[in-house]
């Protein structure tokens, strides 16, 4: 895995100056009418994963995430382009992620049953060899997207 610039390498993250492409930190409204970085979990870049994106965003345009608990995309981040995947009432913007080298921020969502079930956690987008499923524009890369996740204040 060398050769893909680190994929999959979580080695040395330091929580505090860990290097990693972070969310806006606006505190997106979850649904609860709360708002806030307490209450909406921090989402972060890889290298490897700013990398992919470039890359991405170089083909095809602005783009987006949206994380569903679905049984066909298991809880993997599907990555399209801007627009293309319909958001609605069932689903939560956690972020605007701002990509180096990406002229536009990634929007991240979630579906609003998978973020209740991960609204703890601290996420963190990246990028590891091997066929990803659905529609994601990875998949024909040879890579797919996945989510590591550490506690809120871990």
């Amino acid at each position: 895995m060398d050769d893909m610039n680190g994929i999959g390498d979580m080695d040395g993250i330091d929580d505090t100056t860990d290097g990693l492409r972070h969310g806006d930190g606006t505190g997106h409204d979850d649904g609860t009418g709360a708002r806030g970085d307490d209450v909406v979990p921090r989402v972060a870049v890889t290298p490897a994963a700013a990398g992919l994106l470039r890359r991405l965003r170089a083909d095809h345009g602005p783009l987006m995430f949206h994380q569903s608990g679905g049984c066909c995309d298991g809880s993997a981040p599907m990555c399209y382009p801007a627009g293309e995947f319909r958001t609605g009432g069932s689903d939560v913007l956690l972020a605007e992620l701002d990509v180096e080298g990406v002229a536009e921020t990634v929007p991240f969502w979630m579906s609003r049953s998978q973020y209740a079930a991960w609204s703890h956690t601290r996420l963190i987008v990246d990028v590891v060899e091997g066929r990803g499923s659905g529609f994601s524009l990875e998949a024909p890369e040879g890579v797919r997207f996945l989510i590591r996740s550490r506690l809120v204040g871990t």
